[in-house]
């Protein structure tokens, strides 16, 4: 414990942060620190080019890979954050909150609402769960068929799954109460897939839940809220856009971001960053700037660095 950030970034070695670093602390960065959070740098030309200039090593959790490809430091949030988009965007159906005043699960008599769930990785998967449970009426939308396979096999049918294309997306907006954005390029720019020309048709009083925000969202319309003041009106459709969605969950989070980083981070405490790429081959993926080089191509291409 020390009186000031500025001590704390100016005597340690290692830093460890759940979100990337503020433009107040850009200015603490040095070549001989190694930062170790979720740095989202595709969504930060400002950031990646501090990191740039200041020759530090930073290593991104949302790109550390395991032995069979996943990204186990970003699981954790995604599923925080996936199951956290049903809940809110239910929240903001509400008459009182702007929403077209529709309960999510329906009662006798009255149809239950529309979810669709635009990705079937953790952060959809976890959102079906969720709309699923609450008795929602459930589209997800994937590139992949055999992720749609995996949700009709596990659902038995009562998840509808849909090939994602523009026609597709389009006509499935057309008819949703809650929209979730769940896409995930690892490292890169999440891409627009829902446009403003879209978002007119669409129901009045419907809710978007982007999620892919922190790495730059993936409706045309999304800007960066935060838990203070969610959410803000576009034509006559309601989106939620907070950063960082999890840490209205904090204490729940720190446990399950915890839990997932603690071994890299003592390996990388006891051997050094090179020795720990040395025992989890996958923490290299997660290496974004060292030496004054950015070494993500995903971030040099979003970036055009």
């Amino acid at each position: 414990m020390l009186d000031s950030a500025k001590e704390v970034w100016e005597t340690a070695q290692l830093v460890l942060k759940v979100k990337e670093p503020l433009e107040e602390e850009y200015g603490y960065l040095h070549e001989a620190l190694v930062l170790f959070t979720y740095l989202h740098l595709a969504a930060s030309k400002p950031l990646t080019q501090a990191l740039i200039d200041s020759g530090c090593t930073s290593l991104a959790y949302e790109t550390v890979t395991d032995r069979n490809g996943g990204l186990p430091l970003l699981t954790p949030m995604s599923q925080v954050a996936g199951r956290l988009a049903v809940i809110e965007g239910a929240h903001h159906l509400m008459s009182t909150q702007g929403g077209c005043g529709v309960l999510l699960p329906g009662v006798p008599g009255a149809k239950p609402a529309r979810v669709v769930v635009i990705g079937g990785g953790q952060v959809g998967a976890s959102a079906v769960a969720m709309g699923t449970g609450l008795r929602a009426e459930v589209t997800v939308l994937d590139l992949e068929p055999q992720i749609l396979q995996r949700f009709d096999d596990q659902y038995q049918g009562r998840v509808r799954t849909q090939i994602s294309d523009p026609v597709t997306l389009h006509e499935e907006l057309l008819e949703a109460d809650l929209v979730i954005g769940a896409v995930l390029i690892p490292g890169a720019a999440a891409p627009k897939l829902v446009t403003e020309a879209m978002v007119k048709g669409m129901k009045p009083g419907a809710v978007f839940v982007d999620v892919a925000i922190d790495q730059g969202g993936c409706f045309e319309n999304s800007t960066k809220t935060t838990h203070d003041d969610p959410t803000y009106k576009v034509h006559d459709t309601l989106f939620y856009c907070v950063a960082n969605m999890p840490g209205a969950v904090a204490n729940m989070s720190t446990r399950a971001l915890t839990t997932a980083t603690l071994r890299y981070v003592r390996d990388i405490a006891s051997e050094g960053v090179d020795g720990a790429f040395e025992r989890f081959a996958g923490l290299r993926d997660g290496l974004m700037t060292r030496g004054g080089k950015l070494l993500s191509d995903p971030v040099r291409e979003a970036l055009d660095l």
